[in-house]
Order: structure tokens, then C-alpha cells, then sequence
């Protein structure tokens, strides 16, 4: 009787050790995804039912958990919630978290490492956990001015600080309401997402930072500046800029906007085919780069490579010069900011921002400061430069070149009394009959920059025919930008 039970004692102790094991061994190296699975009741109960941490810009909450009679017993709230979804994102019981509240959700969830004081003085004194707030760099009256001058017209418009890379506004439309999305009732919730998630007008794509445009005529900027940095170009430099060109190898030519005429002479100076956008003359003096040389100068100013403001975006795209299918065709069109060229509003931003910082690329960024519940700060963004994108020298030369496009040019629509603007227009075809997108980026005051911009209105905005241009439609969205940053 003794062996029979000691041998069931042996078995019972081997099963407890095995459950031991196996239990330790889920908790420990599987706690992340159960943490994750969207079945675990206890995390979506945790999540909803903390007081979490407010969005803030200029001091007011555009996104904040208030207490509710239901059984999380917080609902997450969006002031203005379509003016700022492109930043804040969504908090949702069926969809998840994306953007800022993605991205900074251990911070305004109370979870993060940094705030083990906060969770220990709770557990101490028995009050409920609370999140921290998340302090934006959006200056308030430039978001409203973009979203007011944008206004019906599909498009983004993005706006920084050159110094540091602050985003100073970001507006996207189409767009979308996140309190429909947060809502508790799950239904509702799961009915918002599919009608947004099947939508034509991709209102969740935040044109700002995902969608990739081709650039058009603000590429420009890009060219110019690959010829500054060779050392063969200046400013004054002559260039061919005929009625129409052809690039060898193809039977296919290029004309001017509108079938015009750049020069009655056949030639222009590098400043005067930037500030009346001569394409037939960047189309040439592409070819004579070559597509190496834009690539390289691309790439420095960030194309090719994603930026994390915090959440990450879309790389724009200028082809690597082993690819297949590189021509001179193809390399005077990309010249021009056509063929494969694809940036989104964010990037051409970046482009106007690195010239207006004397040639300094920064990291943008939207996440200025993080408070704990006690208003102490926990985390704040340092400015960080990401490279050198051009010489001062050529920044200077870029900048005067862009000064006459708007004092004299394809730009003046962004002329603003009293202030020196900087800027470049774009016109891109992107398909067949339909009417083309158009760009306006710059910066202001061209002597000491606040703010660069970058304006995109698809297929024309409200004008909407083949005669839309960056100059009568994107430049005075921009100056209202400019403008409100600069009355700040």
C-alpha cells in the first residue's frame, strides 16, 4: 500500500510541477501577446476603464477621457476631432489606437516605465491610476487657418518650423470624426470602421503623411539644388529652355505648361527657369545631371527613408539609380517631378524647411512635451538633425531663386505685405484627361524663416480643369498658413 502510495504521490507532484512550469512559462515568455489579444476582456477593461491622459495643443485638450456611467466608466472625447484626426488618431474598443494615441499610448495610459513613481504613490494611497498628458507642437491658429483655407477642396496642407522641425499644423481631407470610433458601443463602433474603411474617399489616409503625390514642378527645388552642389551651376548659370525638348533616346517630347514659350531666345538663366517653372529646361538639365546625382540629392533631403513624428509615415520615393527602366526620358520626366516620383505633402514641407535652415535637415516631430498627472515633466523632444541636405551656399542661392518666384513669378499668390516669402509652385499630371494636382511650398520671412509649408489640392481643388496651377490655388492656402504663424 505504501509504494502504491508513494508512486501516486510522485505522479500527483510531477503533474503540479508540470502545471508549475507550464503556467510560469505562458505568464513569462507569452505575457506580451495575451497582453495584446484582442479577446482579453481583463486589457480592454484596463484600457477603457483608466482615466487616461489628455492630447493637448496651446494649452487646451483636443482629445480627453471624461467620466461616464457605463461600465468602463471613462469615454474618450476629440475636441474638433476631424480638424485633428491626422495627429491624434483614434482610440477605439473595437478598432485599437492609432497615431498619438498609438504611438504615445503608454504614456497617456499610465504604463510607461518612467511613471513607476506615479503607479506606486496610486498603489500607496489607494486613488485610481491615471495617464499623463501629451503636449503637441500644433500651434492652434495655423491648424485652423490651413483647415479653413483648405476648405471643401481634397488635399493636406503641413506646416514647420524650420530651426527644429516642429510641426506647426497638419490637416488632411477627406478626413474622419474619432468619437465615432470611440464610441462603447461596439456595434456602432464596428459600423463606423467598415463605412470609413470602404470608403472611396480613403478618409483614414491621412494625405498629410501616407499619401504619395507626384510632386510636379516642386521638385524643381530638388534639381536645383543637385546643380548647386555639383559645382558647375550657380543662379546665373545659362541653360538650353526651348519650346519643347526631347530627350535622346525617345521620339517623345516635353513641352511647357500650357504650350507656352519660356524664352524668346532659346536660353534662361537657372533663377529665371525656377521662377517661371520652365520644364523644358529642368528636363535638360536632368538629363545633364544625371539620375544619380538627383537620387543622391533626393535622398538628402529625405526621400527614400521614413520619418517618425512620432508615428511613423510614408517614405516618399525618387527611384535608386540601379533600377530597371532608368532612360533619359525617365530622367527628364523625374526632373520635373514626374514618372515614379512620388512625395508625400510631409516631405515637400521638409524640402522648403532644409533650405529655409541654411541647408540643415531636421527631424520633424509633433510630440512637444510629456506631463505626469502632477504637471511634472516626464519626457520633451529636443530638436535633432537628421543631415546636411545642401551648402549654406546653395541654401542662400535656393532661397533667393524662390524669393523671385513669388516676387515675380509663378508664386505670386502667396505675396503677404511687409514679409519676404520664399516659395515654388508645382502643376502634376497623374493620369490621363483628368486635372492635376498643385502644389505650393515655401517658407517666411525669407531672411529668418518661422514656418515652411507644403500645400497639395488633388485634381485642381474647386477650380478643377487642366488650368489649375500650384500659383491660384495652393499659394493662397499656403499665405493663410504663413500668415497665421507669422500673427501668432
Amino acid at each position: 500500500m505504501n509504494t502504491t502510495l508513494r508512486r501516486l504521490a510522485n505522479v500527483v507532484m510531477v503533474m503540479f510541477l508540470a502545471l508549475m512550469v507550464s503556467t510560469t512559462w505562458i505568464q513569462f515568455f507569452h505575457a506580451d501577446e495575451l497582453n495584446d489579444d484582442n479577446r482579453n476582456v481583463r486589457k480592454i477593461w484596463a484600457q477603457f476603464g483608466t482615466d487616461r491622459g489628455p492630447i493637448v495643443v496651446d494649452g487646451e485638450a483636443i482629445a480627453q477621457s471624461t467620466p461616464i456611467d457605463d461600465q468602463f466608466g471613462y469615454q474618450r472625447e476629440y475636441t474638433d476631432g476631424r480638424l485633428y484626426s491626422p495627429l491624434t488618431g483614434y482610440f477605439s474598443i473595437v478598432s485599437g489606437t492609432s497615431k498619438i494615441e498609438d504611438t504615445e499610448n503608454d504614456f497617456l495610459s499610465g504604463s510607461a516605465d518612467a511613471l513607476w513613481m506615479d503607479r506606486l504613490r496610486n498603489t500607496l494611497t489607494g486613488r485610481d491610476p491615471q495617464g499623463s498628458s501629451v503636449e503637441l507642437t500644433i500651434d492652434a491658429a495655423a491648424q485652423r487657418a490651413a483647415w479653413d483655407a483648405l476648405g471643401d477642396q481634397r488635399g493636406a496642407v503641413v506646416a514647420v518650423e524650420p530651426s527644429t522641425g516642429k510641426i506647426l499644423a497638419m490637416v488632411s481631407k477627406p478626413n474622419y470624426d474619432p468619437n465615432d470610433l470611440a464610441t462603447h458601443d461596439s456595434k456602432a463602433a464596428n459600423k463606423a470602421m467598415e463605412e470609413l474603411a470602404s470608403s472611396d474617399d480613403r478618409p483614414l489616409e491621412s494625405r498629410a503623411t501616407a499619401t504619395r503625390y507626384p510632386p510636379g514642378s516642386t521638385f524643381k527645388l530638388v534639381t536645383a539644388a543637385a546643380a548647386l552642389e555639383s559645382g558647375d551651376y550657380d543662379e546665373s548659370t545659362s541653360l538650353d529652355a526651348p519650346d519643347r525638348y526631347t530627350p535622346p533616346g525617345t521620339d517623345r517630347s516635353i513641352g511647357n505648361y500650357g504650350g507656352t514659350s519660356c524664352s524668346s531666345t532659346g536660353e534662361m538663366s537657372l533663377a529665371d527657369a525656377l521662377r517661371i517653372s520652365c520644364n523644358t529646361a529642368f528636363a535638360e538639365l536632368g538629363v545633364d545631371l544625371g539620375n544619380e546625382a538627383l537620387y543622391d540629392q533626393a535622398s538628402a533631403f529625405g526621400f527614400n527613408a521614413p520619418f517618425e513624428v512620432p508615428f511613423e509615415t510614408t517614405p516618399s520615393a525618387f527611384p535608386a539609380p540601379d533600377d530597371e527602366g532608368w532612360a533619359d526620358a525617365f530622367v527628364a520626366q523625374a526632373a520635373i517631378g514626374q514618372w515614379n516620383v512620388a512625395a508625400t505633402p510631409l516631405q515637400v514641407a521638409m524640402t522648403s524647411a532644409a533650405i529655409a535652415n541654411d541647408g540643415e535637415l531636421m527631424a520633424p516631430y509633433s510630440v512637444e512635451t510629456v506631463r505626469d498627472p502632477e504637471l511634472e515633466v516626464v519626457e520633451k523632444t529636443s530638436p535633432r538633425k537628421l543631415e546636411d541636405s545642401v551648402s549654406s551656399e546653395t541654401a542662400n542661392q535656393l532661397t533667393d531663386m524662390m524669393v523671385g518666384v513669388v516676387e515675380d513669378g509663378s508664386g505670386t499668390s502667396a505675396q503677404i505685405p511687409g514679409v519676404t516669402v520664399a516659395g515654388k509652385t508645382g502643376t502634376a499630371q497623374h493620369g490621363e484627361g483628368l486635372p492635376p494636382h498643385v502644389w505650393f511650398t515655401g517658407f517666411a520671412p525669407a531672411e529668418d524663416p518661422k514656418v515652411a509649408v507644403a500645400v497639395v489640392v488633388e485634381s485642381g481643388g474647386s477650380v478643377g480643369t487642366s488650368e489649375a496651377t500650384g500659383g491660384a490655388v495652393a499659394a493662397p492656402i499656403a499665405r493663410a498658413v504663413i500668415e497665421a504663424v507669422l500673427n501668432g
